[in-house]
């Protein structure tokens, strides 16, 4: 075991599981563990209890990834980059017939 690792105890669907992180990732773990719980209690009250756990995580997991994705998509900066790259060759050319 790292010595920057320990063992930390998150609540998830009504079960602990315990998780060896570094001691940097602690608040992120944490911070993760609750969103999950939070989206889980939201999908609980949504769907009643007669859904199924897994069928709620699953919901979760799902919702949890479609916002990652928008997420990584408006943090895309391939656009701004062949922009620059753009602007610095006609930057480059402009240079080279001064």
């Amino acid at each position: 075991m790292d010595k920057d690792e320990f063992l930390i105890h998150i609540e998830i669907a009504d079960k602990t599981y315990g998780l060896r992180i570094d001691r940097k990732d602690e608040k992120l773990a944490r911070d993760a563990a609750k969103q999950i719980k939070l989206k889980y209690e939201h999908a609980r009250r949504k769907y009643s209890k007669s859904v199924d756990d897994r069928d709620l995580l699953a919901m979760v997991a799902f919702r949890l990834s479609k916002e990652n994705l928008i997420l990584e998509e408006k943090n895309d900066t391939t656009p701004f980059i062949e922009k620059i790259q753009q602007m610095t060759g006609l930057l480059e050319a402009y240079l080279e017939n001064k």
